[in-house]
């Protein structure tokens, strides 16, 4: 299931941000901050590129490129 972001009260989505970049490592090559890598991950999901996907079985969100998110809910249904 998509969550759009807007629904998401600001600091929880803050802090899911900040475990996704977190938990995509460092070992990415990039050194970037986390404030900058946050504020990234928070202009692709404004502008619609990423999506928050919440899978209810297991109860974990998720945030996913939308192409990835779309051909996985498609394999739900």
């Amino acid at each position: 299931m998509i969550i759009p972001y807007e629904m998401i009260e600001p600091e929880t989505l803050n802090s899911l941000i900040e475990e996704f970049v977190s938990r995509e490592g460092t070992d990415n090559g990039y050194d970037d901050a986390l404030a900058k890598r946050v504020a990234q991950v928070l202009s692709r999901l404004k502008s619609g590129d990423m999506v928050i996907v919440f899978d209810q079985e297991s109860q974990t969100s998720n945030i996913l490129h939308k192409d990835v998110a779309r051909r996985l809910t498609e394999q739900d249904v």
